[in-house]
């Protein structure tokens, strides 16, 4: 969970932006503000290890620009590297004592290290949760989860997922602090339609099935399980419509739900001509055409976003796109190449650790999965029953046992229609 405080580019201008930044690096290479700005992109782009070495050079150019410290300090801790994250916190106490990141990064690490208690303090002396910044607003909700306060969570919670509709991981979180809380009809009622949607993650599922299974309906959560325990396909399908969505991407999807793909790629065609600098206008149409069964044209359009940004979820689509496309060896590669530059991202581990046991690599499978569990991945039933395969393909017996317990501890009772 990193900061990433400095301002956003505005919608449409990603790629000007862009070549903003390589005129200003070639007309001086050491303007940190342009050193900061490519940083930015690279991680974007490449993950948090290819961009370290363009923060550093902000630095060096602009030792006391807190933005670049911050932004350095937040992209080690999403590397993994946890003791050099510390130290540049400690560096930008240095320069800006006063600036609010300095007990935020703080409290950042000391969550990941278990010091709850540390990082509520931390957290509130940053006073970044209070003024509503969501990945604070985040954080607090986890040392809320930690610690048993529920139902405090779900409060914080639910104010992050009206903000932002389509974010998949806060849906999952609030569905399990309204769970915790012991409020199984809240679950129920929140999240019993969206677990039956396509996109529904197995983690939801779950949790929907368990909510009713503490509401004595076991009828209702016999097959909510099955599909928890299948696990997800991957497959991309079109996302539900959901409230305060940006218009563009209610618009594509209402046409792709109705099946209606000419009025989907006239809205994308309109946005283009509009804003034809747009990263994000580029994975919407990218999005239409691996929709409308176009997976090359999708590619060519993530491509064209990828030049200032590949975040996992555009990762993801263009891995299926070569997939589909007929180039598996090409999404494997792309996942990889995404593992590497954020080697903490439990969804793209999982996503590789797929592919490398499609390919029978289940050393490697396994490898990645422990990775993932170890990155707080460990709550979902199909990762722990893919990780329960990869130790009976390997022939690992203590593991076998291991994963059985694991997946067991996750999984009702056993449960019957009646």
């Amino acid at each position: 969970m990193g900061c990433h405080c400095t301002p956003a580019i505005s919608r449409g201008e990603q790629l000007t932006a862009l070549e903003a930044a390589d005129r200003a690096l070639a007309l001086g290479p050491r303007h940190g503000p342009a050193l900061l700005m490519r940083a930015l992109m690279v991680r974007d782009v490449h993950g948090a290890s290819d961009s370290l070495p363009w923060f550093k050079a902000a630095i060096a150019a602009d030792p006391e620009n807190a933005d670049a410290l911050a932004e350095y300090a937040a992209t080690l801790g999403d590397g993994g590297q946890a003791q050099a994250m510390l130290e540049a916190v400690r560096a930008l106490a240095e320069a800006a004592p006063d600036d609010p990141r300095v007990f935020y990064l703080q409290a950042v690490l000391a969550a990941r290290g278990g010091e709850f208690a540390l990082a509520r303090s931390l957290l509130a002396r940053s006073g970044m949760a209070a003024r509503g910044i969501p990945a604070a607003m985040q954080l607090d909700a986890v040392i809320n989860l930690a610690e048993g306060n529920a139902d405090s969570a779900a409060t914080t919670l639910e104010t992050l997922v009206a903000r932002q509709p389509a974010n998949a991981r806060l849906r999952d979180l609030l569905a399990r602090a309204l769970f915790d809380a012991g409020r199984p009809q809240a679950v129920v009622q929140k999240f019993a339609e969206q677990a039956q949607l396509p996109e529904a993650s197995p983690y939801l599922v779950m949790l929907v099935a368990r909510a009713h299974e503490r509401l004595g309906d076991r009828a209702e959560a016999a097959p909510l399980l099955v599909r928890a325990y299948g696990g997800s396909t991957g497959a991309p399908v079109v996302l539900a419509l959901r409230e305060n969505l940006p218009a563009p991407s209610a618009t594509a999807r209402a046409a792709g739900l109705a099946g209606n793909w000419s009025a989907a790629w006239s809205g994308v065609d309109a946005l283009t001509a509009r804003f034809p600098a747009s990263a994000d206008v580029a994975v919407l149409t990218g999005d239409v055409a691996l929709a409308d069964g176009d997976p090359r044209g999708a590619l060519e359009a993530y491509a064209r976003a990828a030049l200032v940004k590949r975040p996992w979820p555009l990762a993801r689509k263009a891995a299926w796109a070569y997939v589909q496309a007929g180039d598996p060896e090409a999404a494997k590669v792309l996942l990889a190449r995404h593992v590497a530059g954020e080697p903490d991202a439990a969804s793209a581990l999982v996503a590789l650790a797929r592919r490398q046991a499609e390919g029978g690599a289940w050393s490697r499978a396994a490898l990645l999965l422990d990775h993932a569990i170890a990155r707080e991945a460990g709550h979902d039933p199909s990762l722990l029953a893919l990780r329960l395969r990869a130790a009976r393909e390997t022939g690992d017996k203590a593991g076998e046992r291991r994963f059985a317990a694991m997946l067991a501890e996750v999984q009702p009772r056993p449960l019957t229609v009646r």
